[in-house]
């Protein structure tokens, strides 16, 4: 998979997704990440990118002309896919809230074109013009997109063949089956008088996929019982 990413701060993005596993499966080529400097497709020779909002209002707005022009940048170099194969994501807080099953569908997409806002947001034309979808992290404001997009990419990203060893690790984590995960231990047998189920040295797999599946529905009935269909809560 390809992800571009449209960013006032490129060298954090970088930073960020160059490190631990999505790091790797940049340099394996499993994942191939682009970062864009908004600033540099202004055309203003102050290099500047925002401007005040029309009808007054607090902070100032970032111009769709620069936005405009990274993308179609994007999109029109030889090496980006159709059109069709494409899904360009505006993070937003308005924008429905990130969930593992909106990850796999975009999973499912050879490319990515993420743009981060910043100041108060951006100009609305822009948006329409270009954004297939806007998608927030959480009920709550940042100060940039760069995180969220970061959040976006990695999430994604781990879901993409080559990225991780083993498929098994994304298909019985939390979410992935509408439950949260079970938990797990690992040596030594006992830490500070707590033994580790003995279900889970007993060698009888049968019995230890039900006692996970057990937990997680535990798990999920006490924290997070708006993930279970209305029977089971």
């Amino acid at each position: 998979m390809r992800i571009d990413i449209m960013t006032l701060f490129p060298e954090f993005v970088d930073t960020v997704l160059s490190e631990s596993i999505i790091g790797r499966a940049r340099k394996s080529g499993a994942l191939d990440v682009r970062t864009y400097n908004i600033r540099d497709y202004s055309e203003d020779k102050n290099r500047r990118v925002d401007d005040t909002p029309y009808g007054g209002g607090k902070g100032m707005l970032m111009a769709a002309p620069p936005i405009w022009n990274c993308y179609s940048a994007i999109v029109e170099d030889p090496s980006s896919l159709p059109r069709e194969k494409i899904r360009t994501i505006y993070m937003s807080p308005r924008g429905k809230t990130l969930t593992q099953g909106i990850a796999r569908s975009l999973s499912e997409y050879g490319q990515l074109i993420i743009l981060c806002g910043h100041y108060e947001g951006v100009d609305q034309r822009v948006i329409d013009e270009i954004i297939d979808e806007e998608i927030s992290i959480g009920d709550f404001v940042l100060t940039g997109g760069e995180i969220p997009a970061c959040i976006l990419a990695d999430c994604v990203g781990r879901l993409c063949p080559g990225v991780l060893s083993d498929p098994e690790c994304f298909e019985v984590e939390s979410f992935s089956g509408g439950l949260l995960e079970f938990p797990q231990y690992t040596r030594p047998p006992e830490f500070h008088g707590m033994k580790v189920p003995e279900v889970l040295i007993s060698g009888h797999h049968k019995n230890i996929d039900d006692w996970r599946r057990q937990k997680a529905e535990e798990l999920t009935r006490m924290r997070r019982p708006d993930l279970l269909p209305p029977e089971e809560k």
